[in-house]
């Protein structure tokens, strides 16, 4: 008799929590108000971000390397480094955030891995992405 009961039980909350998990997907498609998918790991990238100073704001850039993305749908983000003064400077920025007004992919680079987290051990010129070429063909007469 126990058995049936928590099994029936069982199947309840399994039906809730399948129906919770369909509405936070429906959720999470009509709050993604834009896409942006153009620039990838390795990327050199200029953020346009909107900076609260008191009651003004202004458009801060933040130029540098892509070196990780994660998440999907709203709750994605990205990583980018750059050097400031000799050092290194990483800032995380929720892709479908309100406070990006674009992103500029100002040249692609060629990488073999999701993760770029080797270049904060490397100093210099080290640090460099190879840029990643596109090949043209050429047509034949």
């Amino acid at each position: 008799m126990k058995s049936k009961l928590i099994s029936a039980v069982e199947k309840a909350q399994v039906a809730k929590a399948s129906e919770l998990t369909a509405k936070q997907a429906e959720v999470q498609k009509s709050n993604v108000t834009r896409t942006i998918n153009a620039f990838n790991i390795g990327d050199t990238v200029d953020v346009h971000h909107w900076i609260e100073t008191g009651e003004k704001g202004r458009l801060q850039v933040f130029s540098g390397t892509v070196i990780g993305r994660k998440g999907e749908g709203i709750c994605e983000s990205f990583v980018v480094r750059r050097i400031v003064q000799g050092e290194g400077v990483e800032r995380t920025f929720p892709l479908n955030s309100p406070k990006i007004a674009k992103i500029e992919v100002k040249r692609s680079g060629k990488v073999r891995r999701a993760k770029l987290y080797y270049l904060r051990d490397r100093v210099g010129k080290a640090t460099r992405v190879k840029e990643l070429k596109v090949k043209t063909t050429k047509p034949v007469a």
